[in-house]
């Protein structure tokens, strides 16, 4: 915000009035640079091989559903996504989640702490087959380096 001084005289030499308008400049400035940024890159963007492409003759399959992670951490404590469950509530959980889905179709996805107990990951692979969840992954860590 600017002021300027009222007057030229000496009467009034301590009152300011204040400029409430706007300075655009470097507003402009910004988008002048980004608009020279983009006219650079665009031609960077662009392929210039021609290739006449097929027509495709698969039907779009529909997105799939979001997918189910169950948690064991080392501890045997038992979670789906971010939310606690045990391993008795475990299936009324998980249909929660699938809804009308058919849960012999749905894949689950589980995460495992490399320190979990085997009793605690076979008792969480047992309530999910009692409960008709038939389709696991297992989740581990890329290892470094190849």
């Amino acid at each position: 915000m600017a002021a300027k001084l009222a007057g030229s005289g000496g009467g009034n030499r301590y009152q300011v009035e204040q400029n409430s308008e706007i300075n655009v400049t470097p507003f402009v400035d910004v988008m002048l640079v980004l608009l020279i940024i983009f006219m650079v890159a665009a031609p960077l963007a662009t392929v210039s091989v021609e290739v006449k492409l097929p027509d495709a003759v698969a039907k779009p399959r529909p997105n799939p559903p979001k997918p189910i992670y169950i948690s064991i951490t080392k501890d045997g404590s038992v979670f789906i996504g971010d939310f606690a469950t045990s391993t008795d509530a475990l299936g009324d959980d998980l249909r929660k989640q699938v809804g009308r889905r058919d849960p012999s179709k749905e894949r689950i996805f589980i995460r495992g702490d490399k320190e979990v107990r085997y009793g605690d990951f076979m008792q969480v692979m047992n309530a999910l087959q009692d409960n008709g969840f038939y389709s696991v992954a297992l989740i581990g860590q890329d290892a470094a380096g190849g």
